[in-house]
């Protein structure tokens, strides 16, 4: 660790945190897989649990929606919930059985858009719970994270087909299979410098996608460090998770990359979200939230 760089631990209630992030307030939303909640948590103060479709509906992914309401994935209860601004908690049925939905972004059209892993389908729910789904034209791709890229389509993870997809808000589909084999990609997020940045780990790296399909690989701190959560960070690039590594990395433009140990008390770093201070948060499946204050610029040289 270097000098300028401090670790702040933060307990969050129920089990499992796995996913996080950012409310339009600056507090943290977790996902709580292993005991079925939500939670709001609050740095400086007490956190609240919110119900989340039972303890057997394993809430998976969480993002922020119009006004302030925060949606999640309940990924056994082939369900999607949301918790608006004044506590009220919203669970929304899907029409596939089975469907298991993972990713959840907010799309440019104001609605979410979700994955529904076990059945390859891309699904949108308005503020009212109306639900559509879309069928990917790939068979056992299974579709994990989402999210909305600045060319105003959805861009998707093809866990099982090594792909990346993309889906406009009228359904029309494109794949991108990746150069890797046995990439595994799980988890996207679009980056600020014309690309979408995703995690694959099956290969232990780090990919980039522009817009018009050229593809970059960059490799993290080890082969078999499993890369898994990501967030874009400020000046291009990304943060992300070292699930097999307990390390979390930041990546920049050019594919330069540094990496730092989380705390030895802590494990299972999965999700990963950057808070307006600057902080970057991990959500940690042995029930805790790490938040790192990264060096500064010219430490990279």
């Amino acid at each position: 660790m270097s000098s300028t760089e401090r670790h702040r631990v933060v307990p969050v209630p129920g089990r499992g945190p796995y996913g996080v992030a950012v409310a339009d307030d600056g507090a943290l939303w977790v996902t709580l897989a292993g005991s079925g909640g939500i939670a709001r948590v609050q740095t400086d103060g007490p956190a609240r649990v919110h119900a989340g479709g039972g303890t057997g509906g394993r809430p998976t992914s969480v993002a922020r929606g119009r006004g302030g309401a925060m949606w999640f994935t309940q990924f056994l209860a082939d369900a999607v919930g949301c918790v608006r601004l004044d506590g009220t908690v919203l669970s929304v049925p899907l029409p596939t059985r089975g469907a298991g939905p993972y990713g959840i972004t907010a799309g440019p059209d104001g609605a979410m858009w979700f994955t529904e892993m076990n059945v390859d389908r891309i699904g949108r729910v308005d503020d009212e719970g109306r639900v559509e789904e879309f069928v990917l034209p790939v068979e056992g791709g299974c579709p994990s994270g989402i999210t909305a890229g600045a060319d105003g389509a959805l861009w998707f993870a093809l866990n099982q087909a090594d792909a990346i997809g993309r889906l406009d808000t009228t359904g029309r589909t494109t794949i991108h299979p990746l150069p890797a084999s046995g990439a595994a990609p799980v988890n996207i997020t679009a980056g600020v410098d014309g690309a979408v940045w995703f995690t694959e780990i099956g290969a232990g790296r780090i990919g980039r996608l522009t817009y018009d399909g050229r593809v970059e690989e960059f490799g993290v701190s080890a082969p078999d460090a499993r890369p898994h959560g990501i967030a874009a960070a400020d000046g291009g690039g990304c943060w992300f998770t070292e699930w097999g590594s307990h390390r979390v990395g930041r990546m920049r433009p050019d594919g330069r990359v540094r990496t730092w140990a989380l705390p030895e008390e802590v494990a299972e770093p999965h999700g990963i979200a950057v808070a307006g201070d600057g902080v970057v948060w991990t959500a940690m499946e042995s029930g805790e939230l790490v938040g790192v204050t990264p060096p500064g610029e010219q430490e990279w040289g």
